[in-house]
């Protein structure tokens, strides 16, 4: 019978020691191989329906990690680009509200139209900050720099007593830390950090009516009959979020179903457990070692200000970690161990 353990390192066998999954995740075995029969798919000139199938079957796992219907999601290459086309479905002179320093593909679609209101403030008073004239407010679930958790309750509660619409980034939070997308009004996540898959896939999920966006990105695929929507204007549109999809990259997606798959199996709650046990160890031995991490209770994103520098000296050691504007910044997936962060630890206190 096979156990989390098991099953994990059936599907990874990484070279060092790699907490840096908050820059882009290891990839599974089974997806290496699907990512090899697709390639191959196209070399020898056989037919590729079954890559098409792949996105499907990719939008409908996602959807059941996001707790939503599979025509709640819209796949698209990258946040940027999804948080584009929320930005553009905005009024000229619409409040967007945002936490200080989150991630840039969250903040600057936003700030690049010329013609909103966008306020940062510091992310422990976002909720406090909505107030009336808020059209929307977007943030990051987790923050990449550091790894704090945004109050999402109090947020989202926040936004409905002032009539304000809600863009969660999940990108660094879905696959160990459990999400519920149907509690807000739009929700991104790319696939290549803590789901595990290559780059070039991003989901948004929207509201059953589309939030009153545009699919101005819509081309054959967001037809509700793509392939007899090859020439010519669409004549209908998807009726679900997929007539919001971009031409998919099918090769990412070949891959990105297999890695989700993968999540499914072992259960983002088993993967939270274990993620967190490790920050936890690491955050301890730190204070062995006289650092402090930055406060980020309950991520399994680790930030340690003062060490950033020497991140080329733990790469060379075989230990891949980011520095983060001066912070070193580790991160704890599935395939990590106890050893993993004794390792690192060893090294710091070198």
């Amino acid at each position: 019978m096979e156990t989390f353990e098991t099953l994990v390192r059936a599907e990874f066998a990484p070279k060092n020691t790699f907490l840096n999954t908050a820059s882009t995740g290891l990839l599974p075995a089974r997806t290496v191989a699907a990512l090899h029969e697709a390639v191959a798919l196209r070399a020898e000139g056989r037919p590729i329906d079954s890559l098409f199938e792949d996105v499907e079957l990719a939008r409908a796992s996602f959807a059941r990690l996001a707790g939503v219907p599979a025509a709640r999601v819209a796949a698209g290459p990258s946040v940027a680009a999804q948080t584009a086309l929320i930005a553009a479905g905005l009024a000229p002179g619409s409040e967007v509200l945002t936490a200080e320093d989150d991630f840039t593909s969250v903040l600057n679609p936003f700030h690049v139209r010329g013609d909103l209101k966008v306020r940062a403030v510091p992310l422990e008073r976002l909720a406090e900050s909505v107030r009336p004239g808020t059209a929307l407010v977007a943030v990051s679930a987790a923050q990449s720099a550091d790894g704090r958790i945004a109050d999402l309750p109090a947020l989202r509660e926040a936004a409905r007593a002032h009539g304000a619409r809600t863009y969660v980034d999940f990108s660094q939070a879905a696959g160990w830390l459990p999400i519920d997308a149907d509690g807000y009004d739009f929700t991104v996540c790319t696939t290549f950090k803590w789901l595990l898959g290559p780059h070039g896939a991003a989901f948004l999920v929207v509201p059953e009516d589309f939030g009153g966006l545009t699919p101005l990105n819509a081309g054959w695929v967001a037809a509700e009959r793509p392939w007899d929507s090859c020439y010519g204007p669409v004549q209908e549109l998807a009726h679900s979020a997929r007539r919001f999809d971009v031409s998919p990259a099918l090769f990412t997606y070949a891959g990105v179903r297999h890695s989700l798959a993968l999540i499914e199996e072992l259960g983002v709650d088993a993967v939270h457990e274990h993620d967190l046990a490790l920050a936890e160890r690491f955050r301890a031995g730190l204070a062995a070692l006289d650092h402090e991490a930055l406060p980020a209770p309950g991520s399994a994103i680790v930030s340690v200000p003062g060490l950033g520098h020497r991140q080329g000296e733990l790469s060379r050691a075989g230990i891949e970690v980011s520095n983060r504007s001066g912070n070193l910044r580790a991160s704890f997936h599935l395939y990590n161990t106890p050893p993993d962060v004794d390792r690192l630890l060893d090294v710091l206190a070198g």
